[in-house]
């Protein structure tokens, strides 16, 4: 199996665009990302540079190279339709699929958590410090 190094150039770019994706598929508006969610993301990924399992610390010290650009490209260029975006977003990341199926899986099963993690923090991009306080456990429907 193969690691993200041994990857084509063409499959390590289409990888390096999952951090986006995943973000702006839990961009919470149907028009796109938000300055809120964007802010968060791009924070996200400088935080995973040094935050992330040693594994991926050179794959986001590539994604944060560009990743505002990046971001803001891909956001741009998806449908503004929320029904039409998301389908756009679900073939890209379809795609990027395949790519994970060829990392070892211990990698590619990182991988996966690590873009929980931005999808989970750029959902929870609007919620606030006093929502912790008021709020401090999930209730579906109210905090989720």
């Amino acid at each position: 199996m193969k690691n993200f190094k041994d990857l084509t150039d063409d499959e390590r770019a289409q990888l390096l665009s999952f951090p986006a994706y995943v973000s702006l598929l839990a961009s919470t508006s149907g028009n796109g990302l938000d300055k809120q969610e964007k802010d968060a993301a791009v924070k996200l990924s400088h935080i995973k540079t040094f935050s992330s399992d040693p594994q991926l610390k050179d794959f986001y010290k590539q994604v944060e190279e560009n990743f505002e650009k990046k971001i803001t490209h891909l956001d741009a260029q998806l449908p503004h339709g929320k029904k039409e975006r998301k389908e756009a977003i679900m073939q890209e990341l379809h795609k990027l699929d395949k790519v994970l199926k060829q990392l070892d899986p211990a990698l590619a099963k990182l991988f996966k958590k690590s873009m929980e993690s931005f999808r989970h923090h750029v959902s929870k991009a609007h919620q606030n410090v006093l929502e912790y306080f008021i709020l401090p456990l999930p209730i579906e429907g109210i905090t989720d």
